[in-house]
């Protein structure tokens, strides 16, 4: 495989991962939506529950 082909491999799997988290993402925020939780994040080296 020649270098520049697998650059070019690679920078595609971090886009698409990168997509596939934010979708994750919106996913997860609907559900705690819907189901009136509240949502863990990393906020200034800490964990925080945050109401949707």
């Amino acid at each position: 495989m020649k270098p520049k082909k697998a650059q070019k491999e690679t920078q595609a799997l971090s886009r698409a991962v990168g997509r596939a988290l934010r979708r994750a993402a919106k996913v997860a925020r609907k559900t705690a939506r819907m189901h009136n939780t509240p949502i863990c994040v990393w906020k200034d080296g800490k964990v925080v529950l945050i109401k949707p």
